[in-house]
């Protein structure tokens, strides 16, 4: 397995990736959509809450998914990273069409990369000055990618070539990782070890999984907030099957919580009071360090560049 490479970008400022410690590599603090009405994330003192809870258990880092126009809460932030002691890592990037108004979208679309390159590099949106996103959030579509998706994923490669930053990707129902890595990889030049295939757990395809793995990016398996989802009873095959199959340095694990209602569930603290130990015991002692630590250590590391170094 090689090392981490780089530094990790977290709102407090660029890290050495050996101190990230303990991740939750797929995760919401605040989230606002118009699909999923009265279920906002919007509460500071909530967020801070669960970082607290997520510290206490032995978390260090927690890495927020939400992408520009969702309700990110990027002013507050810094202060709930200084507050609780975790590292925050924050997202630029779009999710799918139907999570926005399209005026705002049409807006959106003149000059996307450049909004990118500038979130990871000079600062995000709405945040105190110099507070920097750091990776790029984007998202494919139910077993396929429809022009919008293609338009954000074609910017989302440009702003890494400019940048250096991971590009993290919501699959609809963990479907389309194919599609995502054939558009970002083959056509556009990313390098797959730069990329986080998310909610691939939703779709629990292993024989796909290994090959996906194989190419290497990166797997994050997320979603214990999900009460009766296939993200919980599948996730021990799920693993157990890329571990024989020697992918164990692809794989992440996250909380996901998206909802209001969800807060309520397990969340991120879940993965360390209860999945980490059951990984130790059926998959061994080094587990939980492999999944929680060292992987994301690596998928968020990077050899940081500013936009002027690219042609």
């Amino acid at each position: 397995m090689s090392a981490a490479v780089g530094t990790v970008r977290t709102v407090l400022g660029d890290v050495d990736p050996a101190e990230l410690g303990v991740c939750d590599a797929h995760d919401h603090l605040f989230l606002r959509s118009p699909r999923l009405p009265g279920e906002e994330l919007d509460d500071p003192a909530a967020a801070e809450q669960v970082l607290r809870a997520f510290a206490a258990a032995g978390g260090r880092a927690f890495v927020q998914w939400t992408p520009a126009g969702m309700g990110r809460r990027a002013d507050t932030l810094p202060a709930l990273s200084r507050a609780t002691g975790v590292h925050l890592v924050a997202a630029t990037g779009l999710h799918q069409a139907v999570h926005y108004d399209p005026s705002d979208l049409e807006r959106r679309y003149a000059g996307l990369t450049g909004f990118f390159t500038a979130e990871l590099t000079t600062g995000l949106h709405g945040a105190p000055e110099g507070v920097r996103a750091g990776l790029i959030k984007v998202a494919g579509d139910f077993h396929g990618l429809d022009a919008h998706t293609r338009r954000v994923m074609t910017a989302a490669a440009e702003a890494h070539h400019a940048t250096g930053a991971p590009i993290a990707v919501h699959h609809e129902l963990g479907t389309a990782a194919p599609d995502v890595l054939d558009l970002l990889c083959e056509h556009h030049g990313v390098p797959p070890r730069r990329v986080i295939l998310g909610h691939l757990n939703r779709h629990p395809d292993l024989r796909l999984h290994r090959q996906l793995a194989a190419t290497g990016a990166f797997l994050a398996l997320d979603g214990p907030s999900r009460a009766h989802h296939a993200t919980d009873h599948h996730l021990f095959d799920t693993v157990a099957a890329l571990l024989e199959a020697g992918h164990a340095d692809r794989l992440l694990l996250g909380g996901d919580t998206t909802t209001r209602t969800a807060r309520h569930a397990p969340g991120p603290t879940h993965l360390l009071t209860t999945l980490a130990p059951r990984l130790s015991r059926e998959f061994g002692p080094d587990a939980p360090h492999q999944l929680l630590t060292a992987n994301p250590s690596r998928a968020f590391a990077a050899e940081w560049r500013t936009a002027h170094t690219t042609g």
